[in-house]
């Protein structure tokens, strides 16, 4: 008779409430804003009493915390199958590492603006919720310098110009692709300056 490992049910009843917290403040900022976020909100979406939320989390800030380490986990995990499977051609590799990370930020304006930029005053990411970031970065550098970007100022510029097309797309074409149409045109004027091989990725008649 195998006999199984105890369960720990209390614990598994505090990660799941834990979760639920994060879910509903995603609900909040989505709808509202980063800044919408409030522990009263936050209690009455899952039926509790702002009170009870410090037994899960000790501030606003704690769950901005849970929340920023969530995002960077999710991306981190899809980049790791992603950059496996990259196509031999270094321009076809980076439009594809392009691509996905602008895919994945404008699905969803709160969650980049979480991971992406300063938007909530005071708020500093713990080391632990900053370590998937920091993977996705290391990760990404390996997968540059096997591609031929090996320049600190050249992957600055990489990560500046998606930036920059993200920024764009979700300030003057939400939902649309206007910017996304520029990746191609722009990687190709970025492989051109750095004397990254061909073919283009963008063709022309």
């Amino acid at each position: 008779m195998s006999v199984l490992p105890n369960r720990d049910r209390q614990a598994e009843r505090r990660e799941a409430t834990r979760r639920e917290i994060v879910d509903a403040a995603w609900e909040i900022a989505r709808r509202d804003g980063l800044a919408a976020v409030t522990l009263r909100e936050v209690a009455a979406m899952i039926g509790m009493r702002s009170p009870s939320l410090y037994s899960h989390f000790d501030s606003k800030n704690a769950i901005y915390d849970a929340m920023f380490q969530q995002a960077w986990t999710l991306f981190l995990d899809e980049q790791r199958g992603r950059l496996d499977h990259l196509p031999q051609a270094p321009r076809e590799a980076l439009l594809e590492i392009w691509q996905y990370f602008f895919d994945f930020s404008v699905a969803d304006l709160a969650r980049y603006q979480l991971m992406n930029q300063r938007s909530i005053p005071g708020f500093v990411p713990s080391e632990a919720a900053y370590a998937p970031s920091v993977e996705v970065m290391e990760n990404l550098i390996t997968a540059m310098h096997r591609l031929g970007v090996t320049e600190q100022d050249d992957l600055d510029l990489f990560l500046a110009l998606g930036g920059g097309l993200v920024d764009m797309q979700l300030a003057n074409d939400p939902g649309g692709d206007r910017w996304r149409r520029q990746i191609p045109r722009v990687l190709d004027m970025f492989a051109d300056d750095i004397g990254l091989p061909g073919p283009p990725l963008r063709r022309t008649p």
